[in-house]
């Protein structure tokens, strides 16, 4: 019980914290513009993407992780826009690996530490809340979808159906207790590190899957950009 009770004290003193990565060159867009700095219903999506926490707690810690090249043009939106949320801006990496081990160095530690796409500028309240709970409770909380589509297994020439209640979509934030994001990101890098549940599922941690939002889309074409507008018009 007092093992429970100290527990319990421990948590109620983690900070929230959130590595958002931002890396995006805009090729899909065919946009000399990167995609996280499009203007989505009057405001650069990644401003809006930055909003969504500050909004959910405006105590958090925000950290960027932007490439090189882009902190100026950044600076300057940051400028014209009057955007005035405070945040900490971190130079990327040549992967997303190395983005996030970046901004892992900025953390403040005893934290439940959020890792989040730039150009995820809809996520909701109620599942930020969830993933930060679930964190709390069990170290790791990955957002997901369900399905709605058909899937099929490709086999060489071939292809077979697959049951779709076995699979999610995965979304982010991907939220873990520090000390376990630190120690998993001590690894060396691995092409089938495609997000941090990965990187984390490798060092041994089990993941904990919760419900996301479906608006919280990944805008990354000009399709999902039109989206975007009509989610905004919705609202």
């Amino acid at each position: 019980a007092l093992y429970h009770v100290a527990n319990q004290l421990i948590f109620a003193l983690m900070k929230t914290e959130v590595i958002i990565v931002a890396g995006g060159k805009g090729k899909r867009m065919n946009s000399v513009i990167p995609k996280q700095f499009l203007v989505l219903g009057g405001k650069p999506i990644l401003m809006r993407t930055i909003e969504c926490f500050y909004h959910y707690d405006s105590s958090i810690h925000i950290i960027l992780v932007l490439p090189q090249n882009q902190l100026d043009y950044w600076a300057n939106l940051c400028a014209d826009y009057k955007f005035e949320i405070p945040h900490e801006v971190v130079v990327g990496g040549a992967e997303r690996f190395f983005s996030v081990k970046n901004g892992l160095r900025h953390i403040w530690g005893n934290s439940l530490v959020a890792v989040h796409d730039g150009v995820r500028p809809f996520v909701s309240t109620d599942t930020l809340a969830r993933c930060f709970a679930a964190a709390e409770k069990q170290g790791t909380a990955v957002p997901y979808g369900d399905i709605t589509e058909s899937l099929r297994k490709i086999d060489g020439q071939s292809s077979r159906t697959v049951n779709r209640n076995l699979y999610k979509s995965i979304q982010t934030p991907q939220v873990f207790q520090s000390e376990l994001l630190l120690k998993a990101y001590e690894q060396e890098f691995l092409p089938a590190f495609t997000d941090d549940a990965s990187v984390v599922e490798a060092a041994g941690g089990a993941i904990t899957l919760v419900p996301g939002n479906p608006e919280n889309i990944k805008i990354t074409s000009f399709f999902d950009l039109l989206v975007g507008e009509a989610l905004l018009k919705s609202k």
